[in-house]
């Protein structure tokens, strides 16, 4: 499988048997048929072991839902499958949707056997937000076989094979390898409607329902809907904003800075479980009016008191690369690593705090925020090209 398959790239090159280049629709079913094969070539040459599916932290319904289609694709070669996560799910839909469909996760903790594992595969991310389960997998030997991702390439892992491809949601890819018959989708059978249901949501949250939908992300929701439990979906859809979304999303208006059609707001400290807050926050102050970009960033307090700055950018402006400009603004690590990157419309970053991390409060606490509230609205203003604002 290649390292990136970009489906409007990998379509030049296929032609019919003549020589001549097929026709837009032959050529996409080619690559999609080629990676279904190649999938199931890989994972015939691992039949029967026992493999990890990790999911990035504080994991959305792309993420939670491809993860578990990975697992199902994975029980047709007898692989036993888990699937990891570390942080917390905290919004109020990704919560109904583990508990109404019954899935299944493991939350990391530095504790866990994973030796166990012959092989781990990384869904809706590449390593980058996952990081501790990264270095654990790293410590005891246990190699990434796949990555399979719709973000920019990270260049954090070194996997067997990989899927990275601009859809809008990784839902749609297993969408994809569905469709082409790695599993057989039967109505009647419980784990495939669950699948299905849960792709489906991934499908609506990752494309703002379906507001930035592409083609191919239209046609994996019609695959879906025939095997989809509507009533099951209209319920994880319909929970309401928290208390604590409502209180961030206030915070974020009453801090935000305008220009240039950019909205930047730091909301100051965010416990732990409050994480999913963040976007939230950026999607809702995207709606107002003139705005093309939000960015939405806090500092984020652990249960062991490590502190990280935390932030997200949504932007509807499709000349703007989220990855490219978070790239740009934060840079990389001392282990020529980005603090931020992104996919198409969206993106994130994740600073450690390191030695000033700890809750002494007070005074000193107002101080640190001041410290790097300042830090990221230079960095940010800079980039884009008003930092005497």
């Amino acid at each position: 499988m290649t390292t990136k398959v970009n489906p409007d790239d990998a379509m030049d090159t296929l032609t019919d048997n003549n020589g001549n280049v097929a026709s837009l629709e032959k050529r996409e079913v080619a690559v999609v048929q080629s990676k279904a094969q190649k999938m199931a070539e890989l994972l015939e040459a691992h039949r029967g072991e026992r493999h990890l599916v990790v999911i990035h932290d504080f994991p959305d319904p792309d993420a939670i839902s491809s993860a578990y289609a990975q697992r199902l694709i994975n029980a047709q070669y007898e692989i036993e499958t888990d699937i990891i996560y570390n942080g917390k799910i905290s919004h109020p839909q990704n919560i109904a949707l583990v508990r109404l469909l019954g899935l299944k996760l493991i939350h990391y903790e530095p504790s866990l056997n994973l030796g166990l594992y012959q092989a781990a595969i990384f869904v809706d991310n590449q390593g980058t937000t996952a990081e501790e389960i990264v270095q654990a997998l790293e410590a005891v030997g246990v190699p990434v076989l796949m990555v399979v991702d719709h973000h920019e390439l990270q260049e954090r892992l070194k996997p067997e094979a990989s899927d990275i491809c601009r859809t809008g949601a990784v839902a749609t890819i297993y969408a994809e390898y569905l469709e082409q018959g790695l599993v057989t989708l039967e109505k009647s059978n419980k784990d495939h409607v669950v699948a299905a249901t849960a792709l489906m949501h991934g499908l609506i949250s990752d494309t703002q329902g379906f507001i930035r939908a592409k083609a191919e992300d239209f046609q994996a929701a019609a695959f879906l809907s025939r095997f989809t439990d509507a009533e099951i979906l209209e319920q994880i859809l319909s929970q309401a904003r928290s208390k604590q979304v409502m209180e961030i999303i206030r915070r974020a208006l009453g801090d935000r800075m305008t220009v240039e059609n950019f909205t930047i707001a730091g909301i100051n400290y965010v416990r732990a479980e409050d994480r999913d807050t963040i976007p939230q926050a950026a999607d809702f102050l995207l709606t107002e009016e003139n705005i093309h970009t939000a960015i939405v960033y806090g500092i984020v307090v652990g249960a062991d008191q490590q502190e990280k700055l935390i932030g997200s950018m949504r932007t509807s402006k499709t000349t703007l690369d989220p990855d490219e400009f978070l790239k740009d603004v934060f840079g990389k690590d001392e282990s020529s690593h980005y603090f931020g990157g992104g996919k198409q419309l969206a993106g994130g970053f994740e600073i450690p705090i390191g030695f000033l991390s700890g809750d002494s409060g007070g005074e000193y606490r107002e101080h640190k925020w001041q410290v790097y509230d300042s830090q990221i609205k230079h960095k940010l203003l800079k980039k884009i090209g008003v930092e005497n604002h």
